[in-house]
């Protein structure tokens, strides 16, 4: 298989036009879901699926489907796809170069004239960041059926305005339907450092990685800075350093198979000279392991007990959310590697630590991803980057298994 048969220019300039939708005039990207820009970005990535000839569909919560069907298949589709909404201040290959490298793949086999045997189309999944409405992965999560459409409309953000009122406004309430695929496959590039460390071009992902997130709070007195006593105090601030220690011993102790990170932590009142009463704090845990994921949830549990009982202090642990692990289909991974393999590329057997939309794909068919290098292991940051060299190669690898898929 030849690496170039994806048209890597045209890859490249549509992820550049795309990336500047959005962009304000300080260089700021933010194309979030149902937005102005959301729409801009949709009509461009329709406007060059219909300059290709093929088929475009909108479902009821926005998802976007480009169908390649030559013989007018009724067979279950191969699917492929990710997201073109963005965090705010975005780079500009999160999602979009799932999707843009899948319409290369789509055109490069219709140019090509492959002979398939079952509908293939690409999809844009509606929401996937979660930045603007909650939870993250919408349109997915409503095309498995996770999620209500009426449940998805009645989504309001800080304004109080709905996704369906939203989707009304841009225009992108569809009536179309799809059907359920044979099997889900989507290219992203890898938001972690791990390739570019290991020196791989490709990560064989095998699933992501299940996670709960928690809200700790620590209740003390607030007293003076300078009359009161070390021993006589009940520090709110002393016992959520403890508790975050802890965590980060926690995680260290089990790596790499498990990771832990204090995102937020606020003290009250907040002033130089005044003991803290109330120490609040969040803690996001991820795992590839269920296992690990419950002994780490008890075990913080614990400790918060612990410190309670020590200090004095009053705890409080709430779950914020909850996802277990998700494996992806092994002989889907074995593809994927074996198209790697056949390509003569580098590649690595990896979890995805981050959420993406074919976590709720493999609920309802195969499903399964494929990595490509971020440099730095940044992402959700401008500086986000993989080489043109980098995305060439993931796409080459996901039109080898797209092939497969559609000529078995």
């Amino acid at each position: 298989m030849n690496s170039s048969r994806v048209d890597t220019r045209i890859l490249m300039s549509r992820l550049t036009r795309l990336g500047e939708v959005g962009r304000d005039e300080r260089g700021v990207l933010a194309r979030l879901a149902c937005s102005d820009a959301d729409r801009q970005g949709r009509d461009l990535l329709l406007k060059w699926a219909r300059e290709s000839g093929f088929e475009t569909r909108c479902d009821a919560i926005g998802n976007l489907f480009i169908v390649y069907n030559p013989s007018g298949s009724d067979e279950s589709p191969i699917l492929i796809g990710s997201h073109i909404d963005s965090v705010i201040n975005a780079g500009m290959y999160d999602g979009c170069y799932g999707v843009l490298a899948g319409l290369g793949v789509l055109e490069t086999i219709k140019a090509e004239g492959v002979a398939i045997n079952r509908p293939l189309a690409l999809v844009a999944f509606t929401n996937e960041e979660g930045v603007r409405f909650t939870p993250s992965l919408f349109g997915a999560r409503v095309f498995t059926g996770v999620l209500s459409l009426e449940a998805a409309y009645a989504t309001a953000d800080r304004d109080g305005v709905t996704v369906g009122e939203e989707l009304l406004r841009i225009g992108y309430v569809g009536t179309d339907s799809f059907p359920t695929p044979a099997a889900y496959v989507e290219l992203h590039i890898e938001q972690g450092p791990v390739l570019e460390a290991d020196k791989r071009d490709i990560g064989v992902v095998t699933g992501v990685n299940g996670a709960f997130s928690i809200r700790v709070s620590f209740d003390g007195v607030a007293n003076h800075a300078g009359t009161t006593p070390m021993r006589l105090r009940r520090d709110a601030g002393q016992g959520a350093a403890r508790f975050m220690r802890f965590v980060d011993e926690l995680a260290r102790a089990h790596t790499p198979e498990l990771v832990a990170t204090v995102g937020t932590f606020s003290l009250e009142p907040g002033a130089i000279n005044v003991i803290p009463s109330r120490a609040v704090m969040t803690v996001d845990c991820r795992s590839s392991k269920s296992e690990l994921l419950r002994m780490a949830r008890e075990a913080m549990a614990a400790e918060l007990a612990a410190i309670s009982e020590e200090t004095a202090l009053g705890t409080h642990m709430a779950v914020l959310g909850t996802s277990e692990p998700v494996d992806f289909a092994p002989d889907l991974i074995d593809c994927v590697e074996e198209t790697a393999v056949d390509l003569g590329y580098s590649h690595l057997r990896l979890p995805s630590g981050a959420g993406h939309d074919a976590q709720m794909m493999a609920a309802v068919c195969p499903a399964t991803m494929i990595f490509v290098p971020s440099l730095g292991g940044i992402s959700h940051n401008p500086l986000e980057h993989s080489s043109e060299e980098e995305l060439a190669k993931g796409a080459a690898v996901l039109l080898g298994v797209v092939e497969e898929l559609v000529t078995r």
